[in-house]
This record gives structure tokens, C-alpha cells and sequence, in this order.
């Protein structure tokens, strides 16, 4: 190409990294923020399930337990809507579902089963011997064990700090559940909590 031959437009792009990273940023933020924000003013995404209530206090530090151990690593809580999902674990996952969760455990890899749905399906013996030692009700289970959860007490001071985070996150709990909260756990341990947890996901939708 001659020195007087002019240069496109295309070409000139490809030929300045710093002129397609600018533009592929743009193109990615307008394209992220006509997918994301329609989801904040449709109604089936920001109105909870019909029923739905914030987690109690116990459930409330379970959850706390749940992210701290990295259990969403290797659990997910989203069902998909495909016939070998629900049939496995039940009803598809609704958005209204989660509208109180901070923050969501929706995961994407599946290690162990998705939990989405757990709540009730067992009893809370059944899953503090599986907390305990996974391979006593699940051979085959690689899950690791966690014994140290019957022993670890809650503090029951730290737990009016964790609703009122919440409250502040657009939960909508009372100042008078916020109050009673440290009395709601006192004498409790972590795995009372986790187990309170897992029984609480998933039950508004049959």
C-alpha cells in the first residue's frame, strides 16, 4: 500500500490496541446493561414469592455458616428449568425465591447435589449425621466431614450486627426481630444453624 493510500476505519481499529480495548469495553458495558437492567423493573424478578419471608436469626448464621465453609464451591441453589433438572431436584427456580438473599448462592458447578430444594426433604438428625460423617448415610460421598460445627457455639452478640446489615441491604426485617435476634440463637451451635438453613431453601414452591 502506497504512503498516500488512505486508512480505513476498520483497519484502523485493528491496528491500535488501545482503540479496540476501548471499544470492546463499550461494547460489552451497553451490551451487560441492556440485558441486566430490564431484570430491576419486571415484577417476576423484584416481587418475592408469594409467602416468602427473610431468613429467622438461626437461619440467618447458618447461611453465614454455609458461605464461610465455601459449601456453594461445590453446591449450587438454581434448578434449572430442563425436564432432567426438575425431575431430579423439583420445580425450577424462580426469581422471586431469592429476592431476600444476600448474597445469592445460586453457584454454577455441581460437585454434590443442588440444594435448592432440600429444605424438608430430610430430617434435621439425617442431616447432622451428614454434616458429621458424609459417608455414613452416603457412601460414595467425597464430601468432607464437619465436626467441629456441633461444637461451636453461637455468639449470640454478633447476630443483631448481621440482621441490621441485612435491613440496611433492603431486607425487610423489624427493628423489634432485629432485638430479639440474640436471644433466638442463644445456646445454639453452628450446626443447629446450618441445619435450620438447609431446611428453610426452596419449600414455598412445590
Amino acid at each position: 500500500m502506497s504512503q498516500d493510500t488512505p486508512v480505513s476505519g476498520h483497519e484502523r481499529i485493528e491496528t491500535s490496541n488501545f482503540l479496540m480495548i476501548v471499544l470492546i469495553l463499550l461494547v460489552v458495558a451497553v451490551g451487560g446493561l441492556v440485558e441486566i437492567v430490564p431484570l430491576f423493573f419486571q415484577r417476576s424478578t423484584t416481587e418475592p414469592t408469594a409467602g416468602l419471608k427473610p431468613y429467622e436469626a438461626l437461619q440467618l448464621v447458618g447461611r453465614d455458616v454455609y458461605v464461610r465453609e465455601g459449601c456453594y464451591n461445590c453446591h449450587s441453589q438454581m434448578i434449572r428449568p430442563l425436564q432432567a433438572e426438575t425431575l431430579r431436584y423439583g420445580h425450577y427456580s424462580t426469581a422471586g425465591e431469592f429476592v431476600y438473599d444476600r448474597p445469592f448462592q445460586w453457584g454454577s458447578k455441581r460437585t454434590g447435589p443442588d440444594l435448592h430444594r432440600v429444605g424438608g426433604k430430610y430430617s434435621d438428625e439425617w442431616h447432622r449425621i451428614h454434616l458429621e460423617g458424609p459417608r455414613d448415610v452416603v457412601p460414595e460421598s467425597n464430601m468432607p466431614a464437619y465436626t467441629w460445627l456441633s461444637r461451636a457455639a453461637i455468639d449470640p452478640v454478633s447476630v443483631p450486627a448481621r440482621l441490621t446489615a441485612m435491613q440496611r441491604l433492603g431486607v425487610p426485617y423489624t427493628d423489634a426481630e432485629i432485638a430479639a435476634s440474640a436471644e433466638a440463637v442463644k445456646g445454639k451451635t453452628e450446626m443447629d444453624a446450618v441445619i435450620a438453613y438447609l431446611q428453610s431453601l426452596g419449600t414455598l414452591v412445590k
